[in-house]
């Protein structure tokens, strides 16, 4: 997978297969979907979030609904197809989860019950705006490319606590492609 963190400069990240699955198994248990369900995908393959968009719902039995490209950037036409699709789940940054909660018709997304936000701070203003205009409640995820896009997840409520976080476990990256340095730098 690729990573721009902080610096907006794409760094190949090595993920095992054994720590995507360790990721998916712990959203479909803490976030379960199954048959019938349906979740939206709307990131593009090269993005980290479209492994849990295309695979979560597939390992779980759900389907997955398609954004047609550059979708992602019309929160009307995402709204239309998420109520018409009647998607149970969906996956925003905060930036384009701004865009689709102001858009009068994502109201009317009743068939939604969890919408995850992640990948740029999610701001208190905007967990207030969200729970005043859409049906389901924003579940804050965080974590880099390097710990299998997702380690944390947990009800968005105001907060403004700061702190450091180290990571380990299984769904830990290897390390960056061919970039011994940074790679002893980061994974302590």
């Amino acid at each position: 997978l690729h990573t721009s963190g902080s610096t907006g400069t794409p760094k190949p990240v090595v993920v095992p297969h054994g720590a995507l699955a360790n990721r998916l198994a712990w959203t479909a248990r803490r976030f379960p979907l199954g048959p019938g369900q349906r979740m939206l995908m709307k990131a593009s393959p090269g993005f980290d979030v479209s492994v849990w968009e295309i695979f979560g719902p597939l390992l779980s039995g759900a389907a997955v609904v398609v954004a047609r490209p550059d979708g992602h950037r019309d929160p009307a036409y995402l709204a239309r197809l998420v109520r018409e699709q009647r998607v149970d789940a969906a996956h925003f940054v905060p930036s384009a989860l701004a865009l689709f909660a102001a858009e009068p018709e994502a109201a009317r997304c009743t068939d939604l019950t969890w919408v995850f936000s992640g990948g740029e701070a999610l701001t208190d203003a905007l967990v207030r705006d969200c729970a005043a205009a859409l049906p389901a409640p924003v579940v804050n995820q965080y974590g880099p490319t390097e710990a299998a896009v997702d380690v944390t997840a947990r009800r968005a409520v105001p907060g403004g606590i700061t702190g450091e976080l180290y990571l380990g476990g299984a769904q830990l990256a290897l390390g960056y492609l061919g970039q011994l340095a940074r790679t002893a730098e980061r994974f302590v």
